[in-house]
């Protein structure tokens, strides 16, 4: 497991004291979300690049796909 360090200040380290908290899992547990919610917002800026770039279909096509579709069967 790598290690991470993070300056703080010196009240802030003193407050954290007072306090019966497992600092260590908190942060850990704090990076994973921000990292999966960072991957996701990654995947939906590409999903809408590659949908901003299609050719709009014109009006009526999904209807049209699926009657063709339908009467095909």
């Amino acid at each position: 497991m790598a290690v991470i360090s993070v300056r703080i200040p010196d009240e802030l380290k003193a407050k954290m004291r007072e306090l019966d908290i497992n600092w260590s899992e908190e942060i850990r547990k704090f990076i994973e979300e921000r990292v999966r919610r960072a991957e996701k917002q990654k995947k939906l800026d590409e999903i809408h690049r590659l949908l901003s770039g299609g050719t709009p279909a014109d009006e009526g096509a999904a209807r049209k796909y699926v009657r063709d579709d339908r009467d095909s069967n």
